[in-house]
């Protein structure tokens, strides 16, 4: 007797439908094909033990296991739950009338348990987009599914439930979730701008990165507030939007990192990785592809601390992703693209010893190793950095200050409000959100400079030597800090704001 279910497989962030077709004939063989790993194949063991633990019978005849598209490789242990079914029905032991319309998936304990699986939102979203009005997995992720609308979310912790609602065309263990009244955006975080003693510029150029999504590099000696203030940078970026944290959660899902309590992310992520990451753990990869640091930080920041200590080959890396704001992964069989739309957050001490420009320390490091320790940091990857902050050490009448500093909320308010700005402004994009996505064609465009801007940009460029990409990352920042005064067209002040943020481009540092 032949019995289809269906099932699902992770294609980067997505989801693929995947067919399985049981044929039970004369014989007692155990046939699984169409491409899979070994903890598919392991399946046969488990089931055996399963399916007679649970009250019904394994079958002794020849069984043969179909998994198609036969071209896509078939990884873990959740197909357990369709395969087990499907061998139940094709033995006739219960009926496979209903099996058509449900796509499931769920790893089996030997006693017949649900285990949780990885990425059940992709999989949820492409059932429903394949036409599926049911999909079944295991109870800690039917509140991550019913996420998805149009389709029925079914929830269960052992299989004998699963067969029960099969045999009973019931809706038990249907869970629902309406999504526009469970998601709010949440700025509860457990840091504060308030809590910042001085720094009130790299507090300003902070607001500045937040309000254009723009990168920041704060170099500094030890001991200056760097990690402090990086830390809160989330606090005073914009909520999560609907469609933002869906993306997100997808890329969590799919990585196995979303929180058994949570369904969906709402805050922005804060990814902070040491610097012994390697290259596939930074930006994604491995034998079977997973999403990298830098997709989970997708509408949020990536942290960098000691940024010099990290292996040059990691941070080249990088350099594509943050152009493009995607990263794709090349292997022998399987091509995959991750999304990798995040703010890049660096730290860095200006030497060895951390002290070298400081105003009360002196540096021990000779002018050679402190130029070999900045050019660890290759002059590509800064370009792509918009904003480069030198932070002083905070003094002791500022620290000894009762009174609090502004809040992370007040200056949330101004960014949101440019943000909005740049909203209307792109509104005919699909794939601008803000200043620092624009391209060459949109900063002609929305980037016009008067006489007097273009002289001083030119003397900035020739005085500094920069580039044509730091020449693009000036006017992108000058744009900002335009909307955040809610001025229409880029004054000469905004400009020179922005120059000021380009101080590794100068060649003072290191010489």
């Amino acid at each position: 007797m032949l019995v289809k279910t269906f099932g699902s497989a992770i294609h980067g962030i997505d989801a693929i439908i995947i067919t399985i077709e049981v044929n039970i004939s004369q014989g007692k063989k155990f046939y699984l094909v169409g491409l899979p790993d070994n903890a598919v194949k392991e399946s046969h063991h488990r089931l055996v033990a399963v399916i007679n633990n649970i009250g019904f019978k394994f079958p002794r005849r020849r069984i043969v296991i179909n998994m198609a598209p036969a071209d896509i490789k078939k990884e873990g242990s959740a197909y357990d739950l369709p395969i087990a079914i499907a061998i139940i029905s094709a033995s006739g032991q219960i009926t496979d009338e209903q099996l058509d319309k449900y796509v499931m998936m769920g790893e089996l304990s030997l006693d017949g348990t649900l285990k949780p699986v990885k990425g059940a939102l992709p999989m949820a979203m492409k059932a429903r987009d394949e036409g599926f009005s049911n999909i079944i997995v295991p109870k800690e992720n039917a509140m991550e599914a019913a996420i998805v609308d149009n389709i029925d979310v079914y929830g269960f912790r052992h299989i004998n439930e699963v067969i029960s609602m099969l045999s009973n065309n019931s809706d038990e263990g249907l869970v629902k979730l309406d999504i526009n009244e469970n998601f709010i955006g949440s700025n509860n975080y457990p840091f504060d701008f308030r809590e910042v003693k001085g720094q009130e510029n790299i507090k300003r150029a902070l607001e500045i990165a937040a309000a254009g999504g723009h990168n920041v590099i704060m170099i500094g000696p030890p001991g200056s507030g760097k990690t402090m203030l990086a830390k809160r940078l989330p606090t005073i970026l914009p909520p999560l939007s609907i469609d933002e944290a869906l993306e997100t959660t997808k890329i969590h899902s799919v990585a196995g990192i979303l929180p058994e309590d949570s369904s969906l992310v709402r805050a922005r992520p804060y990814r902070s990785p040491h610097h012994t990451i390697s290259d596939a753990g930074l930006v994604g990869g491995g034998t079977f592809p997973q999403p990298g640091e830098i997709s989970l930080a997708q509408n949020g920041v990536l942290f960098l601390d000691e940024l010099p200590e990290f292996k040059r080959t990691v941070l080249e890396v990088m350099r594509q992703p943050m152009e493009d704001r995607i990263v794709t992964i090349s292997r022998a069989r399987v091509t995959v693209d991750y999304p990798a739309s995040f703010m890049l957050v660096a730290a860095m001490n200006p030497c060895p010893c951390g002290y070298y420009n400081h105003p009360e320390k002196d540096c021990v490091c000779s002018p050679g190793i402190v130029k070999s320790y900045l050019n660890k940091i290759s002059g590509p990857l800064l370009d792509r950095i918009d904003l480069h902050i030198e932070v002083t050490p905070v003094s002791f009448s500022d620290l000894a200050k009762i009174s609090l500093g502004e809040e992370s909320a007040s200056v949330r308010s101004r960014v949101i409000t440019a943000r909005e700005i740049q909203s209307k402004r792109y509104s005919d994009s699909k794939t601008i959100y803000c200043n620092a996505h624009m391209s060459t064609r949109d900063l002609n465009k929305y980037c016009e400079l008067d006489d007097q801007g273009q002289q001083l940009l030119k003397q900035a460029m020739e005085r500094l030597s920069l580039s044509a990409r730091a020449y693009d990352r000036i006017i992108k920042v000058a744009r900002t800090i335009a909307d955040i005064e809610q001025s229409e067209s880029i004054l000469t002040e905004h400009l020179a704001e922005a120059i000021q943020y380009r101080s590794l481009d100068r060649e003072n540092w290191g010489s």
